[in-house]
């Protein structure tokens, strides 16, 4: 069976943020189950029904790279009781047709989705829930559970490193495990 591709949506945008190590936990723990890439989307520009057309490179290699995998997994912080505005941005884009092109050409369309984050004591419940909800409104085909939410714990607060329980890692092996077969 060929190896699928999972790519990684971090919605941090700090250097070592807690949803970019918690990223790279989720790596680990799928080890050599599947290729595993980050997604770069630094350079979208806001979007812009004039910038469109013609399509910008920045958003062609984004949009070859959610494309190319059999599955995406949003890592993200809860901004507000919700998600960061530039994954918004980048939705955005994913949800727009190709230039010149119908609603088929929608490449988040159909996508194997699952969502993730650590932040608060809340353990990025609301993020998760409305992250889920606009990926499903843009025809994305989420996996809703399950889904791992870490409320970070104060000595990661203290430290600025992620510090997972033993019920964090099994909750987040099992989204493993489940995420893998959903893309299966």
């Amino acid at each position: 069976m060929e190896k699928k591709n999972v790519l990684i949506v971090c919605g941090t945008l700090r250097k070592n943020g807690y949803n970019l190590q918690l990223a790279n936990v989720i790596k680990q723990l799928i080890g050599k189950r599947a290729d595993v890439s980050y997604l770069d989307y630094s350079e979208l520009p806001p979007m812009n029904q004039d910038l469109e057309s013609p399509e910008p490179a920045s958003v062609a290699a984004v949009r070859g790279a959610v494309r190319a995998a059999d599955g995406i997994w949003f890592v993200t912080p809860q901004y507000n009781a919700s998600f960061p505005g530039h994954i918004k941005n980048l939705i955005d884009w994913l949800s727009r047709p190709l230039p010149g092109q119908g609603r088929g050409s929608v490449v988040i369309t159909g996508r194997k989705v699952t969502v993730s984050g650590a932040g608060g004591r809340t353990a990025t419940t609301e993020m998760r829930r409305e992250l889920g909800s606009l990926l499903a409104f843009v025809g994305a085909d989420v996996m809703s559970e399950p889904e791992t939410g870490i409320a970070l714990s104060g000595g990661s607060w203290q430290t600025g490193k992620l510090k997972l329980s033993d019920d964090d890692r099994s909750a987040l092996s099992d989204q493993v495990d489940a995420f893998l077969e959903f893309i299966a």
